[in-house]
């Protein structure tokens, strides 16, 4: 394993991972569906510069954008395997192979190590593109051993959480999960060490009824979709129409579920703050 460096044009993913960013010169956006430049997308943080709507991106752009610089990637070797022999219109095993191509990525979740503001930090980011964001046996083992790496190195963690949910094709073993990373947070509390919870567009399912609810501080970005089931799901459970905006980072803010909603430009030093905030020691320049 060796350091991953910030690339100097921008905030950009290292070549051998794909985007979840749109690849050409422009972009219309999904929320306000005005034209921009990529480029210009991509100056104002990977948000609408016109409405100022938050595209979704992937675990190394987080990197790149909260930590300092250099990071050390962990735990690169670890993949989803097929336990079940699990096949619905397709064998489980070439959906991950599918994936894997499709990204670039070994799984649904990254962990890295670095320093934020000269503070010790180790991020776990989910990746969409990776089957969904989808919560299997992976995703969860990698949180437990962040929190291992927390507790090491006596650093808080940040999970930036962007999921469809638990992962069907892995069926009871993704579901462990849940109470898994839940009964691991409690070491990490007991360590006396934070552990902040960045809710991103979407966050659903079994991820948002376990780890991305229990932070010490529950954040998200801006009008994202934060919930269990769907608003349509729900609504024909219980026949009634939803209440304006239900399900979004501003509605959930308002119902004491989040404590603040963070803007992506304004991340870094908000995340800053709180390490700050929390007392978190400085350390040298290099991570031991």
């Amino acid at each position: 394993m060796g350091w991953f460096k910030r690339l100097k044009d921008g905030i950009q993913t290292a070549t051998k991972y794909k985007k979840e960013t749109p690849d050409g010169l422009w972009y219309k956006c999904k929320d306000c569906n005005e034209m921009s430049t990529m480029k210009e997308v991509k100056a104002n943080f990977f948000k609408c510069p016109k409405c100022d709507y938050h595209i979704r991106i992937g675990s190394h752009d987080y990197f790149d954008l909260i930590f300092d610089g250099e990071y050390l990637e962990l735990y690169t070797e670890f993949e989803s395997k097929d336990i079940l022999e699990f096949s619905d219109l397709k064998p489980y095993t070439q959906r991950l192979e599918g994936a894997k191509k499709k990204t670039g990525l070994a799984d649904a979740i990254a962990v890295a190590i670095g320093t934020l503001g000269n503070r010790k930090l180790v991020i776990s980011a989910m990746d969409f593109t990776f089957i969904g964001g989808s919560m299997g046996s992976v995703v969860g083992a990698k949180i437990a051993m962040a929190i291992d790496e927390c507790i090491k190195n006596n650093a808080p963690l940040l999970i930036i959480s962007k999921s469809g949910g638990a992962r069907m094709m892995e069926a009871a073993f993704s579901l462990m999960q849940m109470a898994k990373t839940s009964a691991k947070l409690t070491q990490l509390s007991r360590a006396g060490l934070p552990y902040f919870s960045l809710m991103t567009d979407p966050t659903t399912g079994g991820v948002t009824a376990s780890f991305a609810m229990l932070g010490n501080l529950n954040i998200a970005e801006p009008k994202a979709l934060i919930g269990f089931a769907g608003p349509r799901v729900i609504k024909e459970t219980i026949k009634r129409d939803l209440p304006e905006g239900f399900q979004t980072s501003e509605f959930l803010l308002d119902h004491g579920f989040l404590d603040f909603i963070v803007n992506r430009k304004d991340l870094k030093e908000k995340l800053a703050t709180l390490l700050e905030m929390f007392n978190i020691e400085t350390v040298p320049s290099e991570i031991e």
